[in-house]
């Protein structure tokens, strides 16, 4: 069941079995408000196990791109386009969010995977030395560390 992600009133809806739920929920909120203000998109996520083939797409391009496979449970995911940008997001029960940017046209096409890590986490031991993250503060999500990398390759 898809869920419409509320950045005013935030919820750990979807996300109880986190260790850190507020964090992540603060995290999940702080995505839905950029696309309400950037696009006017009602950011919508669904429960992992009802969305195979999203977690299949991400996955496939973290392990061609850099070798990185996740140990962590993946909880919620959100796949949709915007304007001429197709997005995924996958948001894991250790508090990490990866999320792919991709457009389909222009002359120098825009496509990316970044990692978020939500306030309280440690970095995952699959991007340990790999990425440095930068900070950033949400009203939120409280600290935000993120870290991306360019896709080489076709999806």
């Amino acid at each position: 069941m898809t869920y419409i992600v509320d950045f005013k009133n935030v919820s750990t809806v979807g996300l109880e079995s986190s260790p850190i739920a507020e964090a992540l929920a603060g995290l999940r909120a702080n995505e839905a408000r950029y696309f309400m203000n950037k696009y006017k998109h009602e950011f919508t996520v669904e429960p992992a196990d009802e969305s195979q083939e999203t977690i299949d797409y991400v996955n496939r391009i973290l392990k061609e791109e850099r070798d990185i496979e996740f140990a962590a449970k993946p909880l919620e995911t959100s796949r949709f386009q915007v304007e001429n940008i197709n997005w995924a997001y996958v948001f894991y029960e250790d508090g990490l969010e990866v999320n792919v940017l991709y457009t389909l046209d222009g002359s120098k096409p825009k496509r990316a995977v970044g990692f978020k890590l939500s306030e309280g986490m440690e970095v995952p031991k699959e991007l340990e030395g790999k990425f440095k993250f930068a900070r950033q503060k949400s009203k939120l999500a409280g600290t935000i560390r993120g870290s991306f990398f360019v896709i080489k390759r076709e999806y």
